[in-house]
């Protein structure tokens, strides 16, 4: 029986630390826990090998490892990979995108099922709202994740808004770096918002990793039209308060762009996002448009972005189109979608 039982994955050290001695275990049996969940990514608390048979069992009664694994996944003819993860009690489910590229392989991971912030453009939005993922649930997609061992980095892009379940991110990001933890560098991790206000702040206060900011239009009112979170935060506010931090060393500040034809890349909006970032040490990350139904947005072509990449460098703000992958399985950019998925899993 699992129900009622604490599970272990995504608890931080002091955490354990509580755990243990709430159990009358010894403090430095939540240092050997952590190893063993952190590093070891075991199963079972019987592989915690060098912690007695009896705290073990001690353990049993009152806890569980908590890892879940996928229980479906869509290959793309690209090599991306889309796994469905459970996440809490098995009842719900979540998109997690692995994307292999040479040496590099990055995951975009999942913080929501659902999105409240409703973009336009987003196919996640269009679910709903269902919950937030606990850091657990957040870090098991890594946990529980076959190439897990092949990683180098992760992304906050997948389903959900991180700054809108901003305490359980941060529990995540801080296992993901923490010595006792995965010991990542904060700069393999980049943390996506569309800018909420205090907890964007929050979370440049409290984290190193990167950040990267939905804009989709510098223009106010026509973001507001696709992006209706610009109600709350606007894009000036969220570029005046980014430009109160220093990214001109490790720590990167970028933002994404999804170029829609006629709408959002013109001349005038290149021109707008020049002078909206200027002073601001920042990348911009064009993005191609995955149309999504009832949605009557279209996509910008290739020219048009190369033009506006080619405006925008020229004119000091260092761009990128990203490569666009998984369309075929739908884990490109805002195709994600949990709306309707899978059976209940039990842990």
């Amino acid at each position: 029986m699992t129900e009622g039982k604490k599970i272990l994955i995504g608890m931080s050290l002091g955490e354990l630390k509580t755990l243990v001695k709430e159990l009358g275990m010894p403090q430095f049996t939540a240092s050997q826990m952590a190893k063993w969940l952190y590093q070891q990514h075991v199963r079972s608390l019987d592989e915690m090998t060098n912690i007695s048979k009896a705290n073990r069992e001690r353990l049993e009664e009152h806890c569980i490892i908590g890892a879940m694994d996928p229980i479906d996944c869509q290959r793309s003819k690209d090599g991306t990979i889309k796994y469905l993860f459970p996440i809490g009690d098995g009842s719900k489910f979540v998109e997690t995108v692995y994307i292999p590229d040479g040496e590099r392989a990055t995951l975009c991971v999942s913080c929501q099922v659902g999105c409240k912030m409703n973009c336009l453009f987003c196919q996640t939005g269009k679910q709903g709202f269902e919950g937030n993922l606990s850091a657990g649930d957040i870090l098991n997609q890594i946990y529980s994740l076959p190439e897990r061992d092949t990683l180098t980095n992760i992304v906050f892009m997948g389903q959900g808004e991180p700054m809108d379940n901003l305490d359980n991110v941060l529990r995540a990001t801080e296992i993901l770096t923490a010595d006792y933890g995965y010991a990542w560098s904060p700069k393999r991790i980049t943390v996506s918002s569309v800018g909420v206000k205090g907890k964007l702040k929050r979370f440049l206060n409290e984290s190193e990793c990167h950040v990267a900011i939905s804009m989709h239009s510098p223009l106010p009112e026509q973001r507001q039209r696709l992006m209706p979170a610009e109600r709350q935060m606007s894009i000036t506010e969220v570029v005046e308060l980014l430009k109160q931090y220093d990214f001109t060393h490790q720590r990167r500040c970028s933002f994404e762009y999804i170029c829609f034809a006629g709408l959002n890349d013109t001349t005038t909006h290149a021109r707008e996002i020049v002078k909206l970032l200027e002073g601001l040490e920042c990348r911009v990350n064009l993005i191609r448009f995955h149309e999504i139904p009832d949605v009557d947005l279209p996509g910008a072509d290739e020219k048009r972005m190369e033009a506006l990449r080619d405006y925008l460098t020229k004119h000091g703000v260092f761009t990128t189109i990203r490569a666009s992958r998984g369309q075929d399985i739908f884990a490109a950019c805002g195709l994600l979608s949990t709306a309707v998925k899978g059976k209940k899993v039990e842990r």
